[in-house]
């Protein structure tokens, strides 16, 4: 994106254009849930949106490239993972602004934001024009903006049911996790720019723009959404020790975490000996041998809790929740 650009949705455009991209499969009643969003946006002086259904074929890309080129200034992406990514690919490099209404479980963009599954906090932030522009991870032609990642990660996601999912939240993830813990490590050759290959023996190797995984734990402290860096943590724990000591000392962030590397680099490339799950934001992709990733640097206007610069972008996400509610209960009055 030029550098001179400027995003089209700021504080004094008070009703900006809005689309909103729905999975429909995530939500329980989707009238009702068009009612409230439509509701809210107009209670906040909006237009009426333009809505569009994901589908098995298109989780979304399509459907807001629609959206860009009809006028949109602002895409509610509503879903999942996959949707929330397919939104970041057809939106990075583009003036329109993403706001994220979190309808799947686990979706970690919205962990980043501060989110679970709170319709409210997500239309509230999205009303008040909390603007940020943010890198984004290239793989492919897909993008990402939280992480990607091979190995243990994807191994877990595969291995986490919808029906648990639905039922018990971002927790079902640890019950695909424990499925895995004595998996066989990867061969992996890492490398980092222009740097020598790395070789090691890992149960994961995640490219992060953001740090912050389900449930709200911070991975990589240093991880910041527009530095222009991908950060890279290389996990290497063997036993169920291993494991339990590399888990208390990522809750606690005292110090360094054992078993756990850590590098940066706008260009990362992941070679494996063999075929390993892949993921992009939660997502997951074809299983491959490679992975590589490059930083867009500046890429992505995102709708985030205000003030917009702090370095957690979870900052005010539970205030913006309460006012958000407010919104919500003006928009079941209507």
């Amino acid at each position: 994106m030029n550098g001179e650009q400027k995003h089209r949705v700021t504080a004094d455009n008070r009703a900006p254009r809005s689309a909103v991209v729905v999975n429909p499969t995530k939500v329980t009643d989707l009238d009702e849930f068009r009612r409230i969003v439509d509701g809210a946006l107009d209670a906040a002086g909006w237009p009426a949106p333009t809505w569009y259904e994901t589908t098995a074929e298109d989780p979304g890309r399509g459907q807001t490239e629609e959206a860009v080129r009809a006028g949109a200034e602002v895409v509610l992406a509503c879903g999942g993972d996959g949707t929330v990514m397919a939104c970041v690919t057809a939106l990075a490099g583009t003036d329109v602004a993403l706001a994220v209404l979190p309808q799947g479980t686990g979706n970690l963009l919205a962990a980043n934001l501060g989110l679970s599954n709170e319709l409210a906090a997500g239309l509230e932030i999205a009303v008040e024009r909390g603007m940020r522009r943010l890198d984004v991870g290239v793989v492919g032609d897909q993008c990402f903006a939280v992480m990607a990642g091979m190995g243990f990660d994807a191994q877990m996601l595969d291995s986490t049911s919808e029906t648990t999912k639905r039922r018990i939240g971002w927790p079902a993830y640890l019950v695909g996790a424990a499925k895995h813990l004595r998996d066989r490590p990867m061969r992996v050759s890492i490398r980092i720019d222009d740097g020598p290959p790395m070789r090691r023996r890992a149960r994961s190797v995640l490219i992060a723009n953001v740090g912050r995984l389900q449930g709200g734990v911070r991975l990589l402290t240093d991880a910041e959404p527009d530095d222009g860096w991908l950060d890279v943590a290389v996990l290497t724990p063997r036993t169920l020790g291993q494991w339990a000591a590399m888990a208390w000392a990522v809750l606690r962030r005292r110090g360094s975490v054992p078993r756990m590397e850590v590098f940066r680099g706008r260009r990362v490339a992941i070679t494996s000996n063999r075929a390993q799950p892949r993921q992009l934001d939660g997502d997951l992709i074809e299983p491959g041998r490679s992975l590589t990733a490059e930083i867009r640097p500046e890429a992505l206007w995102l709708c985030v809790p205000r003030p917009e610069q702090h370095p957690d972008l979870s900052v005010d996400a539970d205030a913006a929740a309460e006012r958000g509610e407010r919104l919500v209960e003006e928009a079941r009055r209507e």
